[in-house]
């Protein structure tokens, strides 16, 4: 591996992916990369990123390292997180038998994944998982017990000036094949007109799919500023211990937000919300369901998703999924027989039809005057 570019660099990934331009080389701070991470990174186009933390520890078999080098995107592993000390953005370097140069110093060493190295990795973890899945049981069980209001005390929840009551509610979250799922849906937006609710990026895809979302909530750090600026109402979710970490960003858009502290994640509050203000059927993309989604969001247990899904009951419909329960295809042998079924109509107007005769024999003089015959 010997390769020059422009480093970009933040801990965040999904702060990073939004100032990557191809050529660059990314340089993160991601342990357990997950797929949604490495999904976004592929967008970017980039060809190599320097990760300073493991980007698969054994914890569990996360995609993310898989799917970059899979799409052809090279990984520098493990490389320590000095190398956000000695590297600046925008600066040249050069990456070369796994080190760093910035210039004609090695600030960084580290390993390069390989398909076969990080599959043997993802084995490992998959022998581990009744463990996590042990743990996060657990977990789950004993934070019920913390966040029980969401399931039976009363929520006050804020004052919109979207109407929801007696309308569908479209909740899209960034999660697994969100964007794909959207798309599958398009029809269903354009005849219902449900509410659209993004919960912090998934605001973005509604925007890509070319819908103006309604409601914006969640900690407003993976959303675009047109997309807030745009929304009718902006929910900054607030944490029981007084931290609200989207409130800055609002304002210092010069946008007025309603706070609404609870516990959880912001697509529980999402579904909540939805729910609380009289939504007569709720339909959910990219939401985190499973284990693996859970723990690639870094969760140690799933107790406000479990509660929330139990308070707002059959009006919830999980469109997870739905762009792969149909996809229509045209078959070589259809094609052929549609195209014969063409040409023989044709032939029916052209027998029956002493205009269209008349016409077709203009063509053809045209044609042999053209060729000299």
């Amino acid at each position: 591996m010997h390769t020059y570019g422009t480093a970009r660099l933040d801990r965040r990934t999904k702060d990073l992916v939004k100032r990557l331009e191809r050529g660059d080389i990314a340089i993160i701070d991601h342990k357990d990369m997950d797929r949604l991470s490495a999904e976004s990174l592929l967008e970017s186009g980039v060809e190599l990123v320097i990760n300073a933390s493991p980007s698969i520890s054994g914890a569990y078999p996360n995609l993310g390292p898989l799917l970059l080098l899979r799409g052809g995107v090279e990984i520098l592993d493990s490389v320590g997180p000095a190398i956000f000390d000695k590297v600046t953005e925008g600066d040249r370097i050069e990456v070369s038998q796994g080190e760093v140069y910035s210039g004609e110093q090695v600030v960084a060493r580290g390993a390069r994944l390989t398909i076969e190295t990080v599959e043997a990795a993802m084995k490992d973890a998959t022998g581990r998982l009744d463990d996590q899945l042990d743990a996060f049981a657990r977990n789950t069980i004993e934070f019920i017990d913390k966040e029980r209001e969401l399931l039976t005390g009363p929520v006050a929840v804020p004052h919109l000036a979207t109407r929801i009551e007696g309308r569908h509610a479209l909740v899209v979250v960034r999660g697994y094949d969100y964007k794909e799922d959207l798309r599958a849906l398009i029809p269903y937006i354009r005849e219902t007109k449900p509410v659209l609710i993004g919960v912090d990026g998934g605001a973005d895809a509604l925007m890509d799919a070319g819908f103006k979302p309604d409601i914006i909530i969640g900690d407003m750090d993976s959303v675009g500023d047109n997309a807030l600026r745009k929304a009718r109402d902006l929910v900054i979710h607030a944490y029981p211990d007084g931290r609200c970490p989207g409130r800055e960003r609002v304002a210092a858009l010069g946008l007025i937000g309603t706070e609404w502290r609870s516990p959880g994640m912001s697509e529980d509050l999402a579904l909540m919300l939805a729910s609380e203000l009289g939504a007569e059927l709720i339909v959910a993309v990219g939401t985190h369901w499973n284990l693996l989604e859970q723990l690639d969001k870094g969760r140690k247990g799933m107790a406000s998703t479990f509660l929330v899904r139990l308070r707002v009951g059959p009006r919830l419909v999980d469109a997870k999924g739905v762009s792969r329960l149909y996809r229509a295809s045209v078959s070589p042998l259809q094609m052929i027989v549609l195209v014969a079924a063409g040409l023989a109509l044709l032939s029916v107007v052209l027998i029956i039809s002493v205009p269209a005769r008349s016409f077709l024999k203009l063509i053809l003089l045209q044609l042999r005057t053209l060729i000299g015959l």
